[in-house]
């Protein structure tokens, strides 16, 4: 399990204790102000866009081709913060990530 400090659409800061093998969508769904992820996790909207931290950036898997085509066409898109919550995956590794929800677009 990780603790996920997570900053929602409204600029409240809150922690979240993420399981193991979750996506952080599945978590960031139950947030109020949360991700909304319409797709369910199939990479095919960006609806579960957030930003991470810049130090944990580098810290996670790379971004595949779909994901990074999602993403750029964001209104709101940051080169080196921008991911979509479908794709990256809970461990242990991940304990106190820190995320921003991206604003809905």
């Amino acid at each position: 399990m990780a603790k996920i400090h997570v900053t929602d659409r409204e600029g409240r800061k809150l922690d979240i204790d993420a399981k193991d093998g979750l996506t952080l969508m599945e978590p960031l769904r139950d947030v109020a102000d949360g991700v909304e992820a319409l797709c369910g996790g199939m990479c095919s909207c960006s609806t579960c866009h957030i930003f991470v931290s810049p130090e944990w950036s580098a810290k996670l898997p790379a971004a595949k081709d779909d994901e990074m085509e999602l993403l750029q066409g964001s209104e709101c898109y940051k080169p080196g913060e921008s991911r979509l919550a479908c794709q990256v995956r809970v461990s242990a590794a991940l304990d106190g990530l820190s995320l921003v929800i991206a604003p809905a677009e």
